[in-house]
């Protein structure tokens, strides 16, 4: 899926990253086309690898240069070009920065301007609606007063979007609901404490909300860093909702409110989250799995099971230890 909401810099050779990351040149100097995440990435991308929970993917990588720490050198093939860094993420929030140089403006978009109704014949519009340049919406859409559309945004047909609603750097399906208050598209909470300031992380990514979803009141879903953020088609989300950066949210999944997704969490088809529960980053959560309201899920869990607490564990033992609690 082409992502039109970033601009990226072409021309970028090998040499140019390695300079970026004060390391010395390489004496085969060659074009890098874009900076990727391991299975997405092409052979004339740039990855990195970071976390042994990667290795399927590392395995899977079409990519031929990979920036990554010495300690993970033994699992990458001897016929790719390894890059070698302190810090791998800082490493990769340096090259996005190449490729992107905008990536970091998450400012109000300047191109917005006052809704000209002739251009979006048959579709509902509240008072105070502030649209960017090449926005699409499908017929038989309604629009929510004081809600702002940001350039490049993709509306499908039959949606209802809530009033002061926010959507950015966002591609929507076809009779979806996004109720009042709602933001979507903004940049994620990535960044890298140091001793003198905090460093912010670009985020390049995109959301992607499919078909028949609805989004409650207040829900703020974050867009990608190289990845996008996916709600997937039937997918129910209820009031005051939070989601990360990087999540993967299945088909016909419901989350009541208060529900926290962090980073890069992927979850299942079918799955129901109950209120208040709290979803660690970079875990997978299988189909067909419930979890209980003000759970703490902190490890990967297989398909079909039930489970409840902090940390979240078989249901059936958790109401045994409430009973001997008691």
């Amino acid at each position: 899926m082409i992502n039109p909401f970033f601009d990226k810099k072409n021309n970028i050779q090998i040499n140019d990253i390695l300079l970026k990351l004060n390391l010395k040149k390489q004496k085969k100097n060659y074009l890098v086309t874009d900076i990727k995440d391991l299975i997405t990435a092409g052979t004339n991308d740039i990855t990195f690898f970071h976390s042994n929970k990667y290795l399927g993917s590392l395995k899977k990588t079409k990519c031929k240069t990979i920036i990554t720490n010495k300690k993970f050198g033994l699992f990458i093939s001897k016929k790719i070009n390894v890059i070698y860094v302190q810090n791998v993420l800082l490493s990769v929030s340096k090259i996005t920065s190449l490729f992107y140089p905008n990536a970091l403006n998450d400012n109000f978009d300047p191109d917005l301007s006052i809704l000209n109704k002739k251009k979006y014949p048959g579709i509902k519009f509240g008072k105070n609606i502030l649209l960017g340049k090449n926005v699409s919406i499908g017929k038989n859409c309604s629009i929510g007063h004081n809600t702002i559309i940001e350039s490049n945004v993709s509306i499908g047909k039959n949606c209802n979007i809530g009033s002061n609603v926010i959507i950015k750097n966002s591609i929507i399906g076809n009779k979806t609901n996004i109720l009042d208050g709602a933001i979507l598209g903004k940049k994620g909470f990535g960044f890298f404490p140091d001793k003198i300031k905090n460093i912010r992380y670009p985020h390049v990514g995109m959301v992607v909300v499919g078909s028949n979803v609805e989004i409650g009141c207040n829900n703020t879903i974050d867009r990608g860093s190289l990845t996008n953020t996916i709600i997937g088609d039937g997918t129910f989300l209820d009031s005051q909702v939070h989601i990360a950066h990087n999540v993967k949210i299945g088909k016909n999944c419901i989350i009541t409110g208060q529900v926290g997704f962090a980073g890069s969490s992927t979850i299942g088809d079918r799955v129901m989250i109950g209120g208040q529960s709290g979803i660690s980053g970079h875990i997978t959560i299988g189909d067909n799995v419930q979890i209980g309201g003000g759970s703490g899920v902190i490890k990967n869990i297989p398909s079909n099971k039930k489970v409840m607490g902090y940390p979240a564990k078989n249901i059936r033992k958790f109401l045994k230890e409430s009973k001997l609690n008691d």
